[in-house]
């Protein structure tokens, strides 16, 4: 299937993405605030920028989006056109996380990955319940 739009429009497209205060991101962290949590967003100092850290829990938690991080779900599907540069793009992502996953258990940190399409209304509310029971028993 061609691309609908020219290149030049796909990349203007591409490049206006933001990496950070996403929907999901917002949403995840309006929901763990309204659940009494506490954290600091994209620390400088941790491998890879976490998008929230909850120092008290030791734990760090990134938002994913299902595309750009190569999830195994019908929202990452690689584009039609130049996808061999998308192939590579999206597995040196992969690889990045895993790196920066190993760094920080390492470090003694606990991850939690939340992929955009746990987000979706349908499974958005087990997605939470979910992520405060895991911060929760880290904290023990």
């Amino acid at each position: 299937m061609a691309d609908r739009l020219t290149s030049e429009q796909r990349h203007r497209c591409m490049s206006n993405i933001r990496s950070s205060n996403t929907k999901p991101e917002i949403y995840v962290r309006q929901s763990l605030w309204q659940h009494g949590f506490r954290y600091r967003l994209n620390s400088k100092n941790l491998s890879g920028k976490p998008d929230i850290v909850l120092k008290k829990y030791n734990t760090v938690i990134f938002v994913h989006g299902c595309f750009w991080h190569g999830h195994s779900c019908k929202y990452a599907k690689i584009p039609a056109t130049n996808t061999e540069f998308w192939e590579q793009k999206i597995l040196s992502n992969k690889k990045r996380d895993e790196n920066v996953i190993k760094q920080l258990e390492q470090q003694g940190w606990k991850v939690i990955v939340i992929w955009q399409c746990q987000l979706k209304k349908a499974q958005r509310d087990i997605t939470i319940s979910s992520l405060i029971k895991e911060i929760q028993e880290n904290g023990k």
